[in-house]
Protein backbone atom coordinates (compact mmCIF):
# COMPACT_ATOMS: atom_id res chain seq x y z
CA UNK A 1 0.00 0.00 0.00
CA UNK A 2 1.20 3.39 -1.01
CA UNK A 3 1.32 6.06 1.77
CA UNK A 4 1.15 10.38 1.55
CA UNK A 5 2.13 12.89 4.03
CA UNK A 6 -0.53 15.87 3.71
CA UNK A 7 -0.52 19.14 5.40
CA UNK A 8 -3.39 21.14 7.24
CA UNK A 9 -2.30 24.30 8.44
CA UNK A 10 1.06 23.10 10.71
CA UNK A 11 -0.19 19.65 11.01
CA UNK A 12 1.19 16.64 8.84
CA UNK A 13 -0.84 13.13 8.35
CA UNK A 14 0.29 10.32 7.00
CA UNK A 15 -2.49 7.98 5.54
CA UNK A 16 -3.03 6.25 2.92
CA UNK A 17 -2.99 7.37 -1.03
CA UNK A 18 -5.80 5.05 -1.93
CA UNK A 19 -8.99 4.12 0.65
CA UNK A 20 -9.26 5.84 3.79
CA UNK A 21 -8.71 9.66 3.86
CA UNK A 22 -9.51 11.92 6.22
CA UNK A 23 -11.97 14.60 5.04
CA UNK A 24 -13.31 18.05 5.94
CA UNK A 25 -15.83 16.14 8.17
CA UNK A 26 -13.04 15.73 10.79
CA UNK A 27 -11.56 19.43 10.65
CA UNK A 28 -15.29 20.60 11.58
CA UNK A 29 -15.66 17.90 14.02
CA UNK A 30 -11.95 19.85 15.76
CA UNK A 31 -13.18 22.76 15.74
CA UNK A 32 -16.72 22.05 17.14
CA UNK A 33 -14.74 20.62 20.30
CA UNK A 34 -14.81 23.82 22.38
CA UNK A 35 -13.65 22.67 25.88
CA UNK A 36 -11.23 25.39 27.49
CA UNK A 37 -9.35 22.72 29.34
CA UNK A 38 -9.20 19.36 29.01
CA UNK A 39 -6.47 16.99 30.77
CA UNK A 40 -7.88 13.53 29.19
CA UNK A 41 -9.47 12.82 25.67
CA UNK A 42 -10.62 9.63 24.02
CA UNK A 43 -10.42 9.83 20.25
CA UNK A 44 -12.93 6.55 19.04
CA UNK A 45 -12.65 5.44 15.74
CA UNK A 46 -9.53 7.69 15.30
CA UNK A 47 -8.25 6.55 11.35
CA UNK A 48 -5.08 7.90 10.84
CA UNK A 49 -5.27 10.21 13.76
CA UNK A 50 -6.03 13.89 12.50
CA UNK A 51 -8.61 14.82 15.34
CA UNK A 52 -6.26 13.83 18.14
CA UNK A 53 -3.74 15.51 16.53
CA UNK A 54 -5.48 18.95 16.28
CA UNK A 55 -6.63 18.45 19.99
CA UNK A 56 -3.18 17.99 21.05
CA UNK A 57 -1.91 20.59 19.56
CA UNK A 58 -4.44 22.83 20.67
CA UNK A 59 -4.52 21.07 24.40
CA UNK A 60 -0.70 20.56 24.87
CA UNK A 61 -1.56 19.49 28.88
CA UNK A 62 -3.97 17.33 27.47
CA UNK A 63 -3.45 13.34 27.26
CA UNK A 64 -5.28 12.02 23.99
CA UNK A 65 -6.04 8.28 23.69
CA UNK A 66 -6.18 7.01 20.14
CA UNK A 67 -8.27 3.85 19.89
CA UNK A 68 -8.34 2.33 15.99
CA UNK A 69 -9.64 -0.89 15.60
CA UNK A 70 -7.84 -1.47 11.93
CA UNK A 71 -4.22 -2.51 12.30
CA UNK A 72 -3.03 -0.49 9.09
CA UNK A 73 -4.75 2.34 10.05
CA UNK A 74 -3.65 2.16 13.72
CA UNK A 75 -0.01 2.24 12.12
CA UNK A 76 -1.20 5.80 9.99
CA UNK A 77 -1.83 7.30 13.09
CA UNK A 78 1.22 5.99 15.21
CA UNK A 79 3.16 7.36 11.99
CA UNK A 80 0.72 10.45 12.21
CA UNK A 81 1.92 11.06 16.15
CA UNK A 82 5.62 10.88 15.33
CA UNK A 83 6.02 13.04 12.20
CA UNK A 84 3.87 15.62 14.85
CA UNK A 85 6.75 15.06 17.24
CA UNK A 86 3.73 14.09 19.98
CA UNK A 87 4.45 11.03 21.40
CA UNK A 88 3.99 12.81 24.81
CA UNK A 89 0.90 14.07 24.43
CA UNK A 90 -1.01 11.10 22.51
CA UNK A 91 -0.92 7.50 22.64
CA UNK A 92 -2.84 5.03 19.47
CA UNK A 93 -4.28 1.40 20.47
CA UNK A 94 -5.23 -0.86 17.98
CA UNK A 95 -8.17 -2.53 19.75
CA UNK A 96 -12.16 -2.31 19.63
CA UNK A 97 -13.43 0.40 21.73
CA UNK A 98 -15.97 -1.87 22.83
CA UNK A 99 -13.33 -3.42 25.15
CA UNK A 100 -11.99 -0.72 26.31
CA UNK A 101 -11.62 -0.41 30.13
CA UNK A 102 -10.34 2.75 31.35
CA UNK A 103 -12.41 5.82 32.60
CA UNK A 104 -12.23 9.19 34.54
CA UNK A 105 -12.15 10.88 30.48
CA UNK A 106 -12.90 15.11 30.32
CA UNK A 107 -14.28 14.21 26.58
CA UNK A 108 -15.08 11.52 24.09
CA UNK A 109 -14.61 12.18 20.05
CA UNK A 110 -15.42 10.69 17.26
CA UNK A 111 -16.08 10.81 13.74
CA UNK A 112 -18.05 7.48 13.48
CA UNK A 113 -19.61 5.32 10.48
CA UNK A 114 -22.38 7.46 9.47
CA UNK A 115 -24.41 4.83 7.73
CA UNK A 116 -26.35 1.38 8.77
CA UNK A 117 -24.98 -1.83 6.92
CA UNK A 118 -26.76 -2.49 3.33
CA UNK A 119 -27.43 1.57 2.92
CA UNK A 120 -25.74 3.16 0.85
CA UNK A 121 -22.57 2.34 -1.82
CA UNK A 122 -20.11 0.13 0.04
CA UNK A 123 -16.82 1.04 -0.58
CA UNK A 124 -14.84 -1.19 -2.36
CA UNK A 125 -11.81 -0.48 0.24
CA UNK A 126 -12.09 -2.24 3.18
CA UNK A 127 -11.10 0.42 5.40
CA UNK A 128 -13.05 3.07 3.95
CA UNK A 129 -16.12 0.58 4.21
CA UNK A 130 -15.79 0.19 7.66
CA UNK A 131 -14.92 3.97 8.49
CA UNK A 132 -18.46 4.87 7.05
CA UNK A 133 -20.39 1.83 7.81
CA UNK A 134 -21.66 0.49 11.11
CA UNK A 135 -19.53 -2.64 10.85
CA UNK A 136 -17.64 -2.39 14.18
CA UNK A 137 -19.27 0.53 15.53
CA UNK A 138 -22.86 1.78 16.11
CA UNK A 139 -23.99 4.73 17.31
CA UNK A 140 -25.56 2.61 20.37
CA UNK A 141 -21.74 1.19 20.56
CA UNK A 142 -20.55 5.01 21.04
CA UNK A 143 -23.29 5.74 23.62
CA UNK A 144 -22.52 2.81 25.96
CA UNK A 145 -18.82 3.72 25.72
CA UNK A 146 -18.98 7.14 26.21
CA UNK A 147 -21.24 6.23 28.95
CA UNK A 148 -18.90 4.21 30.99
CA UNK A 149 -15.48 6.27 30.16
CA UNK A 150 -16.65 9.62 30.91
CA UNK A 151 -16.76 11.31 33.93
CA UNK A 152 -19.52 12.76 35.69
CA UNK A 153 -20.52 15.96 33.30
CA UNK A 154 -17.96 14.64 31.11
CA UNK A 155 -18.84 15.79 27.08
CA UNK A 156 -19.55 13.26 23.68
CA UNK A 157 -18.30 15.41 20.05
CA UNK A 158 -19.54 13.46 17.26
CA UNK A 159 -20.78 14.48 14.00
CA UNK A 160 -23.14 12.27 12.38
CA UNK A 161 -26.22 12.07 9.72
CA UNK A 162 -29.30 14.52 10.37
CA UNK A 163 -32.00 12.12 9.06
CA UNK A 164 -30.35 9.70 11.94
CA UNK A 165 -30.65 12.62 14.56
CA UNK A 166 -33.84 11.34 16.62
CA UNK A 167 -32.02 7.85 16.76
CA UNK A 168 -29.35 9.60 18.13
CA UNK A 169 -31.22 11.69 20.71
CA UNK A 170 -32.90 8.19 21.65
CA UNK A 171 -29.72 5.93 22.37
CA UNK A 172 -28.35 9.10 23.97
CA UNK A 173 -31.09 9.53 26.65
CA UNK A 174 -31.10 5.96 27.05
CA UNK A 175 -27.15 6.32 27.88
CA UNK A 176 -27.08 9.22 30.47
CA UNK A 177 -25.94 11.23 28.08
CA UNK A 178 -28.09 14.94 27.04
CA UNK A 179 -27.43 16.74 24.20
CA UNK A 180 -26.64 19.95 24.63
CA UNK A 181 -25.49 21.45 21.73
CA UNK A 182 -26.25 21.00 17.94
CA UNK A 183 -24.82 22.41 14.72
CA UNK A 184 -26.30 21.94 11.17
CA UNK A 185 -23.12 21.55 8.29
CA UNK A 186 -24.95 22.76 5.01
CA UNK A 187 -23.04 22.60 1.32
CA UNK A 188 -24.32 25.97 0.54
CA UNK A 189 -26.61 28.24 2.08
CA UNK A 190 -29.38 27.46 0.45
CA UNK A 191 -28.99 23.78 0.28
CA UNK A 192 -30.49 21.34 3.26
CA UNK A 193 -27.92 19.95 5.97
CA UNK A 194 -25.59 17.48 5.19
CA UNK A 195 -24.41 16.59 8.70
CA UNK A 196 -24.68 17.68 12.21
CA UNK A 197 -22.63 18.79 14.78
CA UNK A 198 -23.90 17.23 18.15
CA UNK A 199 -22.37 17.63 22.08
CA UNK A 200 -23.43 15.60 24.68
CA UNK A 201 -22.91 15.79 28.51
CA UNK A 202 -22.29 12.60 30.95
CA UNK A 203 -25.76 13.47 33.57
CA UNK A 204 -26.52 16.98 31.96
CA UNK A 205 -29.66 18.79 32.77
CA UNK A 206 -32.26 19.01 29.85
CA UNK A 207 -31.67 22.11 27.47
CA UNK A 208 -30.46 22.45 24.09
CA UNK A 209 -28.78 24.97 22.01
CA UNK A 210 -28.88 25.19 18.49
CA UNK A 211 -26.05 26.76 17.09
CA UNK A 212 -25.90 29.42 13.41
CA UNK A 213 -25.26 26.65 10.73
CA UNK A 214 -21.67 26.68 9.11
CA UNK A 215 -21.65 26.61 5.57
CA UNK A 216 -19.17 25.09 3.52
CA UNK A 217 -19.13 27.20 0.27
CA UNK A 218 -19.80 30.42 -0.77
CA UNK A 219 -21.92 31.02 -3.51
CA UNK A 220 -19.38 31.55 -5.79
CA UNK A 221 -18.17 28.01 -4.89
CA UNK A 222 -15.20 28.96 -2.70
CA UNK A 223 -14.90 27.99 0.85
CA UNK A 224 -16.32 30.35 3.58
CA UNK A 225 -14.44 32.63 5.57
CA UNK A 226 -15.23 29.75 8.93
CA UNK A 227 -14.05 27.17 6.75
CA UNK A 228 -10.94 29.13 5.25
CA UNK A 229 -10.05 29.20 9.48
CA UNK A 230 -10.70 26.11 10.09
CA UNK A 231 -8.40 24.35 7.22
CA UNK A 232 -5.63 26.82 8.92
CA UNK A 233 -5.74 25.15 12.31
Amino acid sequence: MDYTIDSIGSIKIFQPKEGYRFSIDALILAHFFNLKRVQKVLDIGAGTGIIGTILAKRYPEANITMIEIQPKLAACAKETVRINSLEKNIRVLCMDARIFNESDFDAVVTNPPFRRPGSGKMSPFDNRAIARHEINLTVNDIAQISQRVLKHKGRLYMIHLPERLIEIVRVMSKNNLEIKRLRFVHSKLNTEAKIVLIEAVKGGKVSLKVEFPLIIYDDKGRYTEEIEKIYKI
